[in-house]
């Protein structure tokens, strides 16, 4: 169902319009109706062409123009009133200007109160709204001559609204987003939102989370123009009953969607064009509102392409509070000062890392993009930040990009990242040739990546390779050369030479590097902190616990293997982690189904 926003200037007849064109009064306070003018929003609908149309009918007051700017976002299309007998005014600029800013580019212009016209007066009215539509969004909108009360034209306007909402169709990225306009409570159910539900279809049943405050809630029911559904497709009026809030807790500018699928920002990069009525240019220094969704935000607005804005421009704004945003969201401007609307545009980069010069660089592409499907902006965003959570990028660009967990990386930083990686490797290598490489953690540090990332960077080029829990590179050979083999020539005699009462591992003469290379090898056995056995010597020993018949001691394992004390007992509880020997107090067993397990770290 396309939802139709009204606009225009107070008392122009936009109220009296939608009753004549649905039979309902959007008016729903009794003060407006003793006053004869619209305060807060009024909704109502009608059946046009075979297709139910809502209607938001918004404020034309100045005063109002806050819950203007609260109803009018997602609507799809406008229904745009001046009156012929005075003509374009303040407010109408004002609500034009919107309109505008927002890019709301469908839409039917009802030229009302021409019997209160004389011809002249009403063509003239026409010819001059036909000129300021032009070189905007609206420009080439039909402009209808009508007059409620006699039915003048209405025939016309209904046509013309036919046509349409017949191009209005509200598109479905699966990611639902409501914008609460109103929260009531209704006894026996319980809290009610109602809002213009965009972006997916929603569910009875549905688990939601409602921004700022992140309450989680379920959908127990639905309607859409007081019509019980089961599911609502984007594009219309819903009215949510949720179960796990307060009313409280959702008000006016509350947004529902699904937790996993939005992300607050309090900083963003915008791109944004000031109104034509501005009068003096945008500063810097301002006060200002940021309205987005049926909400808005104290913000502060930096300015980056010049010191003072008057027409288009980038700018970084601060938010006062966090806002789940996406690429793309329209957003509009008003200045505390001025009390009016001053600008209006589109998020460029909801969450924008870099800084400066290099911030700056990022304008043309994100201006690209801001208009082009989720997946098109994902791979732009994320040749821009190099790498991001795919969770976070997905969130960021409307649906763009993969949406499992895991960290999605642009494929040229993922070789600049494999470049430097090879590099670092490579200087490992050289201060360490006797190891099979650079550990992945260590190397996960120096790139400010995690491990999941760093075997996407291996993986990505054929440069570096996987060893176990280090990366080597691809031609690394390993460093062991002749004199290392003297090394191990030499060591090797010595533990023969000793029988199984080997001397201490600091008096082998073996380089660090070189002891370590002969564990990874599995040529040395560490017993403990400086006692290393060949393994034909640890065969020897757990083949000679056979002679020690039922439980011994210390003592009977030393006289049997013709050892120290201080070989004794560091073997005693190796074989003890081991599960090839059981102590039970001062005496040890064999156990008879003993088997060899995987050593502890070495402990050299």
């Amino acid at each position: 169902m396309p939802v139709v926003g009204t606009a225009g200037h107070v008392d122009h007849g936009k109220s009296t319009l939608i009753q004549a064109l649905t039979g309902r009064d959007p008016d729903r306070w009794a003060e407006e109706k003793r006053r004869g003018l619209t305060i807060d929003l009024g909704f109502a609908w009608v059946e046009l062409g075979g297709s139910m149309v809502g209607f938001v009918d918004v404020p034309g007051h100045e005063r109002f123009i806050k819950n203007m700017l609260s109803g009018i976002e997602a609507v799809q299309a406008a229904l745009f009133v001046v009156a012929a007998d005075e003509g374009w005014m303040p407010q109408t600029e004002e609500h034009f200007a919107v309109l505008d800013l927002l890019e709301i580019d469908r839409c039917v212009v009802a030229l009302t109160r021409v019997d209160l016209a004389d011809n002249d007066t009403a063509e003239l009215a026409e010819l001059e709204v036909i000129e300021r539509l032009e070189g905007t969004a609206l420009e080439g909108s039909p402009v209808i001559q009508v007059a409620a009360p006699t039915g003048q034209g209405m025939g016309d306007l209904r046509d013309a609204l036919v046509a349409m909402v017949a191009e209005s169709e509200a598109p479905d990225f699966g990611r639902p987003r409501l914008w609460v306009d109103r929260a009531f409570a209704i006894s026996g159910a319980g809290t009610v939102v109602t809002g213009t539900l965009v972006g997916g279809s929603l569910s009875v049943g549905d688990e939601l989370i409602v921004w700022p405050r992140q309450h989680s809630v379920r959908v127990r029911s639905l309607q859409s123009h007081e019509a019980a559904v089961e599911t609502l497709a984007p594009g219309n009026r819903a009215a949510a009953n949720l179960v796990g809030v307060e009313v409280g807790d959702v008000p006016r500018g509350a947004m529902l969607g699904v937790g996993s699928q939005w992300l607050e920002t309090d900083r963003l990069l915008v791109d944004m064009r000031t109104v034509r009525s501005l009068g003096k240019p945008l500063k810097d220094r301002g006060a200002y509102h940021f309205h987005v969704g049926s909400g808005s935000v104290p913000a502060h607005v930096r300015l980056l392409e010049s010191d003072a804005l008057d027409g288009t421009g980038a700018a970084l704004i601060s938010l006062s509070s966090g806002v789940p945003l996406a690429m793309g969201d329209r957003f509009i401007l008003r200045e505390v000062g001025r009390r009016a609307v001053v600008a209006g545009g589109r998020v460029l980069d909801p969450n924008p890392r870099k800084t400066g010069a290099a911030l700056r660089q990022t304008l043309p592409k994100l201006r690209g993009v801001v208009a082009a499907p989720p997946a098109e902006r994902a791979t732009v965003l994320l040749k821009i930040r190099e790498r991001e959570d795919a969770v976070t990028l997905a969130a960021h660009t409307g649906g763009g990009g993969a949406t499992a967990a895991g960290e999605a990386t642009d494929p040229k930083a993922l070789a600049r990242m494999g470049a430097a990686g090879l590099e670092l490797v490579a200087e490992y290598h050289a201060r360490f040739p006797l190891r099979p490489g650079m550990p992945k953690a260590e190397l996960a540090t120096k790139l400010d990546v995690d491990v999941d990332q760093l075997d996407a960077i291996v993986g990505a080029g054929d440069g570096l390779v996987s060893v176990e829990s280090s990366v080597a590179a691809a031609e690394f050979e390993g460093g062991w050369g002749p004199e290392q083999q003297k090394e191990w020539n030499l060591a090797r005699s010595q533990l023969l030479a000793s029988g199984l009462a080997v001397p201490r591992a600091s008096q082998l003469a073996l380089g660090t590097e070189t002891f370590h290379a002969l564990e990874r090898r599995g040529d040395l056995i560490s017993v403990s902190e400086d006692l290393v056995y060949l393994p034909e010597q640890v065969e020897e020993i757990v083949t000679g616990l056979a002679r020690l018949d039922g439980e011994f001691t210390v003592a009977d394992f030393r006289d049997a293997m013709h050892i120290s004390r201080r070989q004794a007992i560091p073997l005693l509880e190796w074989l003890d982690r081991r599960g090839i020997t059981a102590r039970d107090g001062d005496v040890r067993s064999v156990r008879s189904s003993g088997e060899t397990e995987s050593d502890d770290a070495p402990l050299r």
